[in-house]
């Protein structure tokens, strides 16, 4: 029903998504998923009627950050203001419910805790988890697919025992979100995208989950545990940042370089890219389940953890490098092509003489030095 209602009055609120250069969809769809989710979850929550203290300050800062998003939807607001904004939402809820990272759990026979320290750490990893999941949100489902992969593997790994208020509000969040991905498939009548104010509330929400979840003893999910839930999000946010820096870009200018562009690159379908990214995440979250049950070393879980984001990063930025030189070249080619036709016929008719096949070439050698030339900007 809120689907329904909140499409009729997209187009009067501004909230439509205009394809362009980095967004390829057919022509403007409503940017409305995100407050579908928060209103399916605030009647849910409702007839719950069990959420208290932690579950109702995250639902009321979420219902902020949702707001957030929608104005940014509609007005496209600078990083800044967003960046202060979540900051202020998220030291809110640590005011108000004492909730942080206090600690890092027991790595390699020692326990690393925080104390204050752990506030900003709090903020750093809620702000980039917001941000890795509004990152992601760039194939239909994949951002939705995403948090229902990440919230099964919070039920299926950890004992939700000691917080079955926060289990409740992931079971909420997943119901609230099966709409929107039906919706976003286009078999509801119209297609509708999440927006930035669906993937802050996803984001957010499994941010606070993980940490609540992994600083409260008897949950069996160590800090170092809950990466493996959000591991793909994480992996290629690291990757896509790190990439962008190296080429002396912002961190947060959007283009078409996440690992879901790479697989489109390669010519698959954006369905057999969201069933293969949905594999990928599943098998991340049962690597991490396994090294947490075989290894009984949270040490050795965080170095699996490296050393497969390492291995994740060098892989994309060197694809990424190679379907770029390509691109180039391609376009170099046929621009080359151009002008030598050009030029070609026109000597032609000058001397009555046929135009030579090879002055149409494009010397094969070029794709490699624009290959080069991509990483040798990558290093600056």
């Amino acid at each position: 029903m809120a689907i329904v209602v909140l499409r009729r009055f997209a187009v009067v609120w501004g909230l439509v998504d205009h394809p362009d250069q980095r967004k390829q969809h057919h022509g403007d769809v409503p940017l409305v998923g995100g407050l579908a989710i928060f209103i399916g979850m605030a009647a849910g929550a409702a007839c719950y009627g069990q959420f208290q203290g932690f579950e109702m300050i995250l639902l009321g800062t979420a219902a902020v950050l949702v707001l957030l998003g929608a104005l940014d939807d509609r007005f496209d607001l600078s990083v800044r203001d967003r960046l202060l904004i979540q900051t202020i939402v998220i030291l809110t809820v640590i005011a108000s419910s004492g909730v942080y990272i206090h600690t890092l759990g027991r790595i390699f026979g020692h326990e690393v805790t925080l104390g204050w320290f752990g506030v900003p750490v709090t903020v750093v990893a809620v702000i980039g988890l917001v941000n890795a999941f509004n990152m992601m949100d760039g194939i239909d489902g994949l951002a939705g697919s995403l948090a229902l992969v990440s919230i099964a593997a919070i039920i299926l790994f950890a004992d939700p025992s000691p917080l079955h208020g926060v289990i409740a509000l992931l079971v909420v969040l997943a119901a609230a979100s099966l709409p929107y991905l039906v919706a976003n498939q286009g078999f509801m009548g119209g297609k509708i995208f999440l927006g930035d104010a669906g993937s802050m509330l996803i984001g957010y929400l499994l941010a606070w989950a993980l940490i609540s979840m992994s600083q409260t003893p008897g949950t069996q999910l160590s800090p170092v545990n809950v990466l493996w839930c959000v591991a793909l999000p994480v992996f290629d946010t690291f990757a896509v940042m790190y990439r962008r820096m190296r080429q002396g870009r912002s961190p947060f200018k959007p283009d078409r370089g996440h690992i879901h562009h790479i697989l489109l690159g390669f010519g698959l379908t954006s369905r057999t890219t969201l069933a293969l990214l949905i594999l990928l995440a599943t098998g991340l979250a049962f690597i991490g389940a396994f090294f947490s049950s075989a290894a009984h070393s949270a040490g050795t879980n965080l170095t699996t953890f490296c050393l497969t984001l390492g291995v994740y990063v060098i892989t994309v930025t060197h694809v990424w490098l190679r379907q770029e030189a390509r691109r180039h070249g391609a376009a170099d080619s046929q621009t080359m092509v151009d002008a030598g036709a050009v030029a070609s016929e026109a000597t032609a008719r000058e001397v009555g003489t046929p135009v030579p096949e090879d002055e149409l070439m494009f010397r094969e050698d070029d794709h490699a030095e624009v290959y080069h030339s991509l990483r040798r900007s990558s290093r600056r």
